[in-house]
């Protein structure tokens, strides 16, 4: 089962304790695989093989604008959160998943389904999007072949979902980043994800002409039933994150209780009268 919850706004730090909270819950088996759903303020975040070169702006430019710097554990380069996007946090166990062939899933494997999820998620809204070979991301124009395209003459390739994940103890975090009315001027930051030749795109600047153009919970409740399709897992919206907790607290194993010892076992120990943990 995947259970999801939309959180809104949230500060990137509080992003990240969520994540750590709900890794140890997963960990420790007292929550189901867990999809978080919500957006950032401006930030930037620097993964494992970030370039600091790939930020184009001076800390003092960010700080004007009041962009914050994250160094970070997920994969991937450096990429732009900001309100408009869409960002998941998926704490799923590996192990509690399978792969197109029945096997067991894989850090890249789980990628490449998230990419699915999103280039489904594109579909509902009419745009066709794809994968670039040697890329993680979901990608617009030739890759996918946007419908938008076929009267724009735009032929470049445009990334309008990345991804990076982290794995430990086989229980993921960190994720995907949807632009859905992103400002993408503030891509103008940094060199997305190090690709210095290919823009960023959003849904609100690839939808066709005639459709309407969700708001961002909607879209995370579409997100999750792409997830659910993808992932062929059961999946249950969540009222709270104290729902979460409350459910995970009862899960808890109980305390050990004193084990009475039979008196005639206690003679022949000559143990005095004290109870002991089982």
């Amino acid at each position: 089962m995947i259970q999801y919850i939309y959180l809104g706004r949230v500060a990137y730090d509080e992003g990240l304790r969520l994540q750590a909270e709900f890794a140890a819950l997963r960990i420790e088996g007292r929550v189901d695989n867990v999809l978080l759903l919500l957006e950032h303020p401006p930030v930037l975040t620097l993964g494992r093989n970030a370039r600091r070169e790939n930020v184009l702006a001076s800390d003092d430019m960010l700080a004007r604008r009041g962009v914050t710097l994250h160094e970070i554990n997920r994969g991937g380069d450096v990429t732009y959160h900001g309100p408009g996007q869409l960002v998941g946090y998926p704490i799923f166990d590996l192990r509690s998943l399978q792969n197109a062939t029945g096997g067991r899933l894989g850090p890249v494997d789980f990628v490449r389904m998230m990419e699915e999820a999103l280039i489904r998620l594109c579909g509902v809204y009419g745009v066709r999007a794809g994968r670039i070979a040697g890329l993680t991301g979901v990608w617009c124009g030739p890759a996918g072949g946007s419908l938008s395209d076929e009267n724009s003459g735009n032929t470049k390739d445009r990334k309008i979902g990345a991804i990076g994940i982290h794995v430990s103890r086989g229980i993921t975090s960190h994720g995907f980043a949807f632009n859905v009315t992103t400002d993408l001027r503030d891509f103008q930051l940094i060199n997305p994800c190090g690709i210095t030749d290919k823009p960023v795109t959003s849904l609100e600047r690839e939808i066709p002409e005639g459709v309407s153009l969700p708001g961002l919970e909607e879209m995370a409740h579409g997100a999750a039933r792409q997830f659910g399709h993808v992932f062929a897992q059961q999946v249950l919206a969540v009222e709270s994150l104290e729902a979460l907790r409350a459910q995970a607290a009862a899960k808890m194993p109980a305390e050990d209780t004193p084990l009475q010892i039979p008196a005639e076992v206690k003679r022949l120990h000559g143990d005095p009268e004290r109870p002991v943990r089982a």
